[in-house]
């Protein structure tokens, strides 16, 4: 029996990211999604824009790539005519009535478009925040040094500051009370204890980095959130801002590269994190982040300790649900285990 052809499986992940979308919070991108796929079956607009794109692997996320080219247009005025149906410009989304203008748009700005498919989507998901610093503080626990921080997939380096923002829970709250960032209902289960988390270095990797402090960055950034999802919009804008103040290293490197390069120092827990990041890299890449990070952990000790830190998909056994888990392994002692489980994008964490 022969597989699936080019165009199934194009339709196939628009439709499944759009299914992931409306499951996510955003039924606006559900919607989306469905449209766009269905102008493909009939070889409108988008299966022009989208020829050549027909058997790119999943973890290229074409969809979020096309639809975070369109978001851009509206958000920098080059699709005046959307504003009115992006709730992140204030408008009010009704597929429908919305429809007839974005086959318009896609007509008149194919080219933007088509630059946009070369661009790996930068997500910035400022929630994941919440499982990330909570998973450092339970790291942090054992060790109570100074942090240099190491992350890749790093995009505009906004959580390099997690500990600049302010995470709500049942009974408390940690971070500093006068930050921009309030991200509510972070954490369920057994809290990371309230230990200070001090980092002294922040550096981040990515083969794109942006530079949100101008105009150009931050609009790329908010591109990529959907644009009904207004908590996400409003975090990611106060992150914005906190980055304009609290300087962090965007280096354009690898993410095998600049794990290969790490060092640790004496008096500090070198960390090395990473989040919804394992899915867009190569077999080989993977294997040699592996063996760097391996190579790490045999060179820590009790003054230069090292802790790899996760938020990625995994499946606990054959046959079972995808879930999203953060995960830590340190050294000098090598201990790996899994701290908690939340959604993609973050809160709630709930700890074990």
């Amino acid at each position: 029996m022969s597989g699936p052809t080019k165009s199934e499986h194009l339709l196939h992940t628009l439709r499944s990211q759009g299914r992931f979308c409306a499951g996510s919070g955003s039924p606006m991108y559900g919607e989306l999604c469905e449209l766009v796929a269905a102008d493909v079956e009939a070889g409108g607009v988008f299966a022009t824009i989208l020829a050549g794109h027909e058997d790119d692997p999943s973890r290229h996320a074409v969809p979020l790539r096309l639809l975070g080219g369109l978001h851009r247009l509206v958000l920098d005025g080059r699709a005046p005519a959307l504003r009115r149906w992006y709730p992140s410009t204030g408008g009010s989304w009704d597929a429908a009535a919305a429809w007839p203008d974005i086959v318009r748009v896609a007509v008149d700005r194919t080219d933007a478009l088509l630059a946009a498919l070369d661009q790996p989507p930068q997500t910035n998901e400022v929630g994941r925040s919440a499982a990330l610093i909570g998973g450092l503080a339970h790291v942090n626990h054992e060790f109570k040094l100074p942090i240099r921080l190491f992350e890749i997939g790093a995009s505009a380096g906004l959580n390099l500051r997690a500990d600049r923002y302010r995470y709500r829970y049942d009974g408390g709250q940690w971070g500093p009370a006068e930050t921009p960032v309030t991200i509510d209902d972070a954490w369920h289960g057994r809290l990371p204890p309230p230990a200070a988390v001090r980092i002294v270095e922040r550096h981040g990797y990515d083969i794109a980095p942006i530079d949100v402090t101008g105009a150009d960055g931050e609009l790329t950034v908010l591109s990529y959130v959907w644009p009904d999802q207004h908590a996400r919009l409003k975090r990611l804008r106060g992150a914005i801002e906190v980055a304009r103040n609290v300087p962090a290293q965007l280096h354009c490197r690898t993410a095998a590269e600049a794990v290969g390069a790490l060092t640790l120092a004496d008096g500090a827990l070198t960390v090395l994190w990473h989040s919804i990041t394992w899915q867009y890299l190569s077999a080989d890449e993977r294997a040699a982040i592996r063996d760097a990070v391996e190579h790490l952990g045999a060179q820590a000790g009790t003054r230069t300790p090292f802790a790899h830190l996760t938020l990625e998909p995994a499946r606990t056994g054959p046959g079972s649900s995808l879930k999203f888990l953060v995960r830590a392994a340190s050294w000098p002692d090598g201990r790996t285990r899994v701290l908690g489980e939340c959604h993609p994008h973050g809160p709630p964490v709930t700890w074990q």
